[in-house]
């Protein structure tokens, strides 16, 4: 498989690209619950248990902010137009970080928790 450079992915709220985006991170997470008994031959036995995904993406403020505490329907995509992963889900905008800087440009970054399951699609 070729490798791909992130200068074409995306970040996109409601299937609108959100503007100045640089760069985003996507944590998925699944519960191995312990299931360990006196049956298990003194090896620790693990069961699947609940998933979840979270994240945040960062960039230049350019317009609005969105806003913390909403739920929102977010796309992330590694490279737009072209043969890579498209991560889909509705998630909460749990945080705000906001940057300026005299030498600098204003730099805004959010957090977000997935609210339900994720679609991994190839786009």
């Amino acid at each position: 498989m070729a490798r791909l450079a992130g200068t074409g992915g995306s970040v996109s709220v409601a299937t609108n690209d959100v503007d100045g985006i640089k760069s985003w991170t996507l944590d998925q997470t699944f519960d191995a619950l312990e299931s360990t008994a006196f049956d298990s031959s003194a090896h620790r036995a693990y069961i699947p248990g609940l998933d979840g995904w979270s994240g945040s993406f960062e960039g230049y403020k350019n317009g609005v902010p969105l806003t913390i505490g909403t739920e929102i329907a977010l796309i992330l995509e590694e490279v737009l137009n072209s043969a890579s992963q498209m991560f889909n889900g509705q998630a909460i905008i749990t945080g705000l970080h906001a940057t300026t800087a005299v030498d600098g440009l204003v730099t805004y970054s959010y957090d977000f928790q997935g609210t339900a399951g994720l679609t991994i699609a190839t786009a």
